[in-house]
């Protein structure tokens, strides 16, 4: 029986002080001056020095970019910023106007309504005609009222998918106009 290789999960460790494992270093000061290029040995005296912590920021450059900050700080402004761009992002989702084909004037005007305030916030519009019984023998009144639903919402939304059947439904899918 082979020996069982025991890994260590891949914890995210943060590369501060000692864990930076570079020859040299660029070091930009807690105030954002650069310090210029130095061992890493030299820049966490310097650090040591101010009492504060020697942080990796780029790895990615050539030679990779340190700061002296305090680490601690650093950390909540990192998640701090992390949380504003979660809040300004705007998920786009589906909404679903449904109707019959047989639908009075007024009711068509609130599912029009209802739809233009959809695509304002961002959201897709998914318009469905229901069939029940025999209405399924009238698809070409239901395909007629889409079209005319795009006509009515063509200033603010692009038909991103024409009226198609499934099943005893016919959809037709549209975004905001950019």
């Amino acid at each position: 029986m082979p020996p069982v290789i025991e890994k260590r999960p891949n914890r995210d460790i943060p590369v501060i002080n000692e864990r930076i494992r570079f020859p040299k270093v660029r070091v930009i000061d807690s105030d954002g001056s650069q310090l210029g290029i130095m061992s890493s040995r030299e820049a966490m005296q310097l650090a040591d020095e101010k009492e504060l912590d020697l942080v990796l920021v780029s790895d990615k450059a050539d030679p990779p970019v340190c700061k002296i900050v305090d680490y601690g700080k650093h950390k909540f402004e990192q998640e701090k910023k992390a949380k504003e761009a979660k809040k300004k992002q705007h998920t786009v989702d589906v909404k679903e106007v449904k109707m019959r084909y047989k639908i009075e004037e007024h009711d068509y005007n609130v599912r029009i309504k209802l739809a233009k305030r959809f695509l304002q916030e961002g959201d897709k519009v998914k318009a469905t005609i229901m069939f029940r019984g025999r209405e399924i023998q009238h698809s070409d009144l239901a395909e007629d009222l889409l079209k005319r639903m795009a006509t009515d919402l063509q200033e603010i939304a692009e038909v991103q998918q024409a009226p198609k059947k499934e099943g005893r439904n016919m959809m037709m899918l549209m975004a905001p106009k950019k």
